[in-house]
């Protein structure tokens, strides 16, 4: 059997800090991370979906965690094909205007350093042995086709040798007629699925599909609640 890390999605999440789980001395975010990584193996880094983190970030905490310490770092929004607000990369980077950037209508000059800065950022952990995985969720407007597959290639090509971990919210993927096709491809390329426990019913809904298509497997529980549709991440 393997081995199984358990975690949760940050170590400054609300809900954390409006509670008693953190001791009262755990005040900065270095006690909070330490205090964590005394209690969890593993913990899914979601910041790095919103903006890029700074190399030295990313150094204090694998500086700041035990040797064994694994982070899963969910992809920046530009590369997931999700909207991107200009503000949220490097400004020598940010183009003209405050309107939401996608990717397939960004300078594939910018798309490149994007992709450049965010994997070096993550050296430090990398060369820590403490970066278990990436996790590239991708939005409803992702459907199976061959160009997203290829994409998905390209992803696990620019991240080697990281595992790239895909989770999809558009139901193509996986539905009756398409299942086999996707888990398919995923294992005849060792992709890590990223089996995902969620409401149904919703336009990004997938099922819950538990499936390993390469030696990591990852599972999100994302919760039932009525409030999903809320925007709202603690409710």
């Amino acid at each position: 059997m393997g081995e199984i890390l358990v975690g949760t999605a940050g170590w400054t999440d609300p809900t954390l800090l409006a509670t008693d789980w953190y001791p009262p001395e755990a005040r900065t975010a270095e006690d909070r991370l330490r205090y964590y990584a005394s209690r969890f193996p593993l913990v899914e880094v979601d910041s790095t979906y919103y903006a890029s983190p700074a190399e030295n970030t990313a150094r204090l905490w694998a500086e700041r965690t035990p040797a064994d310490f694994t982070f899963t770092v969910k992809a920046f929004s530009l590369l997931t094909h999700h909207p991107t607000k200009p503000s949220a990369l490097p400004k020598d980077l940010r183009p003209e205007g405050s309107r939401n950037l996608y990717q397939r209508d960004a300078d594939p000059g910018l798309v490149e350093s994007v992709w450049e800065r965010f994997l070096s950022a993550l050296t430090p952990l990398l060369d820590a042995g403490k970066l278990g995985g990436l996790l590239f969720q991708f939005p409803q407007w992702f459907p199976i086709g061959r160009r997203n597959k290829q994409y998905l290639l390209e992803c696990q090509r620019r991240c080697a040798p990281v595992p790239v971990c895909v989770e999809f919210r558009n139901h193509t993927w996986m539905s009756e007629d398409n299942q086999r096709e996707t888990l398919g491809f995923l294992s005849d390329h060792a992709l890590p699925y990223v089996c995902v426990d969620m409401p149904q019913g919703y336009p990004n809904s997938i099922p819950p599909v538990l499936a390993a298509t390469a030696d990591l497997a990852v599972v999100r529980f994302h919760g039932h609640s009525e409030k999903w549709t809320s925007r709202d991440v603690q409710e």
